[in-house]
Formats: C-alpha cells, structure tokens, sequence
C-alpha cells in the first residue's frame, strides 16, 4: 500500500524555484532516506508533505487517498476536516527537538493524544510510559527539558510522534544538532523503528545509517531528485555524476 504519494511538486520562495516537478511515493512499511548537499530541497519536500509548507502546483495522496489536488496548474487544499484526519497519518521529528519548556517529559509526550485526539488520559499515560520504557527514558518522565541532555530531548520528540500512533514517521535531520557520541544513541533508537516495519522518510546526512536501514535512498540536488535506488546502488555505486560528486566530498 501507498503510504505517501507526491505528484509533480513544485514549490518557490519569491522567485526562487526551491523543488521542481518532484514526484514521490513511499510503500508501507518501507524506510526511504533522502540525502543531498544543504540547500537541495531536502527539508522544504519534507515540510510540503507535512502541510508546514504549501504547495504551489502538484499532488499529495496518503494512504491512497488524494489530499492535495491539482487544478489548473495550482495546488488545492481540501476543507479542515480533511486536512486533520490527513495531519493523523504521519508523525513528525524535528532536528531542534520542539519541546514545550514548561511541560515535563509525561506531558510533553502525553498532552496531544489527551487533548487533541480526546483519548483516554489514563490509557495515555500507560502507552506513554511503555514507548518511554522502549526507548531508554523511562526515568526521566518527571524531568522537564531543560534538565534533559539534547539526545535525551530528541528521544522525548521521537516518543511524542510514536504515541500519536501514525502509519508513518518523517525525521528531519534528526541527528545535526547532537555531538557522535549522542547521535548513536538516536540512531539506534531509529534503526529499532525500523527493524519493527515503521514507514520511515528521513533526512540525513549520515550515510552509513541510511545505507545500513533504507529501503530506498533519494539523492536530491538542486531541487529535484538526481537519482534513487537501493543504498548499495546510491551510496556504493551511483550513476550520476552530481551524487558521485556529492559523496566523494563527505568521504574527504
């Protein structure tokens, strides 16, 4: 099943064409890296499929069912309703973590699902409590952020999406704001996900993780996608010359 589908997307900053005639899908249970040079797009596609970002021209579909339409030329959005249950189907992962300061970690991760989505408080906090546990931070629930290390704050956000409950999960360089040390820990934490069959789109510039848990790693350049393929095809043996440039810099 199609999880996520994008359709010729297009999407400008002013007179800036910032991704151009991008088309995406993303299967069920399947884990796609996106990787490429700083300023490719990478982040806009992933704020687009998220609706952080509107389209200007181009289709968007989840779980097979069009969301985004195009007519004439231009993006159409669909009414609030639709847009919410839409918002329901992904979960989102930021690189500066997007933590409220002033709730601790429990209501940090619990407060959405209880206030937003009216389910049960106290099945919640038990479902809260259990992703803390799987995740390494089941001792830190009464902490509140500014206690917490920076790969600590991005575990709290990683169990903040997963408690939502979506079909599929979106990392926006999840990593860059954490030392080697740290990162690691996150990275295990993902590649957990991913051996459990969570659909995963993920921004990243650590090539050795996506060759290691993708399905499918999309080089993007310039605003489109140069190439995609398997990570041994991508990463080890790429046919275009702009991703053999790409990861010859990051091997110097």
């Amino acid at each position: 099943m199609k999880l996520l589908e994008i359709n010729n997307l297009q999407k400008k900053f002013g007179d800036k064409v910032v991704l151009k005639d991008i088309s995406l899908t993303v299967e069920k249970g399947e884990v796609v890296s996106i990787i490429g040079p700083s300023g490719s797009g990478k982040s806009t596609l992933l704020r687009c499929a998220t609706f952080l970002e509107t389209m200007d021209s181009g289709e968007l579909s989840y779980c097979e069912e069009k969301i985004v339409k195009n007519e004439n030329g231009k993006s159409v959005y669909p009414s609030k309703r639709v847009m919410k249950e839409a918002h329901s189907k992904f979960g989102l992962v930021f690189q500066n973590f997007n933590l409220f300061p002033h709730y601790n970690v429990l209501k940090n991760v619990s407060d959405a699902p209880i206030r937003v989505m009216k389910r049960n408080k106290e099945s919640v906090l038990e479902e809260s409590r259990r992703i803390l546990k799987k995740i390494g931070i089941d001792d830190k629930e009464n902490a509140y952020p500014c206690e917490l290390s920076g790969g600590q704050q991005q575990r709290v956000a990683i169990a903040r999406a997963l408690v939502m409950n979506p079909d599929m999960l979106y990392f926006d360089e999840p990593t860059s704001a954490l030392d080697p040390e740290i990162t690691a820990g996150i990275l295990r934490v993902m590649k957990g996900l991913a051996e459990e069959k969570m659909t995963m789109v993920i921004v990243t510039h650590e090539i050795d993780f996506a060759r290691a848990v993708s399905d499918r790693v999309v080089f993007m350049d310039g605003g489109v996608i140069v190439e995609q393929g398997k990570p041994e095809d991508v990463i080890d043996n790429p046919k275009n010359e702009r991703t053999r440039t790409f990861l010859k810099k990051l091997s110097l």
